[in-house]
């Protein structure tokens, strides 16, 4: 051929960083695939998630299922993420990220941290989540694919998912405090977080995790992930722009009722 092939991966963007982040956060669950000791061969099981404050994901899983073995004897692993919808399932986006397995130590910080993550994300799994055989793994992305539909493939690096910095462990601090306190006391201002800032409808939204990019929102099955106008550089923006927001967004509702 005269002309070289066209390269189909794009150049990585802020609108492609920004659809994998909410790809990542959003996910109840995903396709995790791992290899299976016995012949190398790849296996995969779908599996719950949610995030860690930085970003990485986190799944609870019990020793006798076969991923679980599968990541103690080699920590390489692959996580798919994304829901289809109507129509064809390929043209949805979708986010496949290389990950290195790590078990979080029960009574550690990283796991205290973990789990009280992974059931503000899914309270169901506190049936099990106290099992001796249930252990929490943290997956490390390396680098990740992003797919957002025919004709628009990325690739990315860990620093386009993951957040580092002192900021997280500043926010990992007060995080708790800060939900149960909005969740209590100001679940009006986080419906206009859903509807002004997710898009979402409905009513019984509440918060299911803050980050330094956003926060996670969820009502019954649904989440809705809301960005911040700007990543956060320390922990004490978070009260004002989360009061900042809730009044632009009451504003803009009003404006809006009156036109």
């Amino acid at each position: 051929m005269d002309e070289k092939k066209k390269d189909v991966i794009r150049e990585t963007d802020a609108e492609a960083v920004r659809l994998a982040k909410t790809l990542l956060r959003s996910a109840r669950f995903g396709a995790l695939a791992v290899l299976e000791p016995q012949t190398g061969s790849p296996l995969a099981s779908r599996v719950g998630v949610a995030t860690d404050i930085d970003g990485a994901p986190l799944i609870l899983v019990s020793m006798l299922s076969a991923h679980t073995p599968a990541m103690l004897a080699d920590p390489r692993c692959s996580l798919l993420l994304g829901e289809p919808g109507k129509g064809d399932p390929l043209a949805h986006p979708r986010l496949t990220l290389t990950c290195q397995a790590s078990r979080l130590e029960r009574g550690s910080d990283a796991h205290g941290r973990a789990e009280r993550r992974y059931l503000n994300r899914n309270p169901k799994a506190s049936l099990y989540a106290g099992l001796g055989d249930f252990s929490i793994f943290r997956l490390e992305p390396q680098r990740a694919s992003l797919n957002g539909g025919f004709g628009k493939a990325y690739l990315l690096d860990r620093s386009d998912l993951v957040t580092g910095g002192p900021i997280v462990e500043e926010l990992a601090a007060g995080e708790q405090s800060a939900i149960e306190h909005m969740n209590t006391d100001h679940l009006d201002a986080i419906a206009v977080y859903a509807y002004r800032y997710g898009g979402a409808s409905g009513d019984g939204w509440r918060i299911a995790g803050l980050d330094a990019d956003g926060m996670d929102l969820v009502a019954r099955d649904i989440v809705c992930r809301v960005f911040f106008p700007q990543p956060l550089i320390s922990a004490r923006e978070l009260r004002p722009v989360l009061v900042e927001m809730a009044r632009s967004g009451r504003a803009a509702g009003q404006a809006n009722s009156e036109t």
